[in-house]
């Protein structure tokens, strides 16, 4: 069992690991959500575009 400064920088080096998992993800599921989002758009912009032909 590691003790004293030792022991306090392993718990560091797992909290940071841990830390950058857990931004990561956070990033991942962002990106995602963006796309779906953009995916949207570009679907509810294309059925305006069919809906203003079939009206002319």
């Amino acid at each position: 069992m590691a003790k004293g400064p030792e022991k306090n920088t392993k718990n560091k080096a797992l909290h940071t690991k841990l830390l950058n998992r857990k931004k990561a993800k956070l990033r991942e599921e962002k990106e995602a959500q963006k796309l779906r989002l953009k995916a949207l758009v570009a679907k509810i912009n294309e059925q305006k575009k069919n809906g203003e032909s079939e009206n002319k």
